[in-house]
């Protein structure tokens, strides 16, 4: 669009947006093969994904509908990831939880401190009063 700002994608961005995919994607993976089929098996499957995601939403996503400061965004992101490093383990795939642990703790830490800065600049810098 014509006058838009352009929105710069950075690869910290597509590693953390793989990072999401693959947790829901492994919760609902632990939720087919740790639950006996039909009925709990299916209920884990949609609805293990589908409260990480809307717990991320609303509490972690950056338009969260509850904006949280750094230390509860990070408690929330360590809840999900480490959920999903425990979702690998239980499921007997340790070296994926391992690798998958190493990667979402580089990525917490980066886009963290990317926030931080961010936050600490927009504080800085005086924002513009309106004209009337």
């Amino acid at each position: 669009m014509p006058g838009a700002p352009a929105v710069r994608l950075r690869p910290t961005d597509v590693l953390r947006f793989a990072l999401e995919l693959f947790a829901l994607f492994s919760l609902g993976f632990w939720g087919y093969l740790a639950w006996p089929f039909p009925w709990p098996g299916l209920l884990f499957l949609i609805g293990a994904p589908v409260f990480a995601a809307t717990v991320w939403t609303l509490f972690r996503s950056p338009k969260a509908v509850f904006p949280l400061d750094a230390v509860g965004r990070s408690l929330v992101e360590i809840f999900v990831m480490g959920a999903v490093v425990a979702v690998w383990f239980m499921i007997s795939y340790p070296v994926v939880g391992i690798t998958f642990g190493i990667l979402a703790t580089i990525s917490g830490v980066l886009t963290g401190r990317a926030e931080i800065t961010s936050e600490a600049t927009a504080r800085a810098t005086p924002q513009e009063a309106p004209e009337q």
